[in-house]
């Protein structure tokens, strides 16, 4: 069955919104009603220089008087970068940091540290790039195991972000302790099937992560011409089923390939209304009545 889950980047305060620690977000979580949540492994939350023994108690007692599970710490990585200076191990120190993700997780209970692969440095360099990325994964996978974590890898970075690279990705790092957490963010904006990718990353998937966004045309003026160039449009922040993200079809998916694991609701930019505790509560709230809808099963 899946599990609503709320990450606490949306409580984090790194885009002008409101900030609660882990203990206050872990029980605005459960007064929402969401039953698990997703830790975010860097300041202000679970950061490695400032979480202490005593600090994992504090978020451990809050999980457990709010009743609530957590489900996910979410690591932060760029397995590219530093790849012009090579005598600085940027690689393994961030393997270090994803084993000390996995040992908090598992001093909170949870099961699962997220990683990103990297992001595109220059084209000369992609088969690099990828076989940079592909080791670290998997050298990330057996740290995490050592602690009986798996590894989750995110399509947000640009090595593999497209949905058929992220499976030929996941294949060549081929580690069992490494899992699929395949979102719709990407794939709906690259104009994909999201109901033909989530079938087919279902079965190695351990979470979803969801946002939904409206599309804001930009258009720059051009005095010569007495007319506007069109530029990227911009993707705004706004609460589950209020965007152009498709989440019936790639629910549909998720089901028909049998995933049952957790699916988060993240705050991660700009929301329309504003970044005030109470718009993010409703938000919050809003967006897990979606998720209710979206997760049934026939049999409930």
């Amino acid at each position: 069955m899946m599990t609503p889950t709320l990450f606490s980047v949306s409580y984090a305060g790194l885009w002008g919104q409101h900030t609660l620690d882990l203990p206050a977000f872990i029980r605005k979580a459960a007064a929402l009603g969401y039953p698990a949540v997703e830790l975010m492994g860097k300041r202000p939350h679970l950061s490695i220089l400032d979480t202490d023994e005593a600090a994992l108690a504090d978020v451990r007692q809050a999980a457990q008087e709010a009743d609530v599970r957590v489900a996910t710490v979410a690591a932060y990585t760029d397995f590219t970068a530093g790849s012009d200076h090579a005598e600085t191990p940027l690689g393994e120190v961030q393997v270090a940091y994803v084993r000390e993700m996995a040992r908090m997780a598992r001093a909170l209970g949870a099961g699962i540290v997220r990683i990103f692969t990297g992001y595109t440095t220059d084209p000369a360099a992609h088969g690099a790039d990828w076989n940079r990325c592909v080791a670290a994964v998997r050298e990330c996978a057996e740290v995490a195991g050592e602690f009986g974590v798996v590894v989750g890898v995110q399509n947000h970075h640009d090595v593999g972000v497209d949905w058929r690279s992220y499976v030929e990705f996941l294949d060549e790092v081929g580690h069992a302790n490494c899992r699929a957490m395949f979102d719709p963010w990407a794939p709906a904006l690259h104009g994909d099937d999201l109901f033909e990718c989530a079938r087919a990353l279902a079965p190695r998937m351990v979470q979803t992560t969801l946002a939904d966004y409206v599309r804001l045309a930009r258009y720059r003026y051009v005095p010569g011409l007495v007319n506007y160039e069109p530029l990227t449009p911009v993707a705004r922040a706004v609460p589950l089923g209020q965007g152009f993200v498709d989440l019936d079809a790639f629910f549909a998916g998720l089901k028909e390939g049998g995933f049952d694991g957790y699916v988060a609701y993240e705050m991660c930019s700009p929301l329309r209304g504003g970044g005030s505790q109470a718009n993010l509560d409703a938000a919050a709230a809003a967006s897990l009545a979606v998720l209710r809808e979206l997760t049934a099963t026939d049999e409930t």
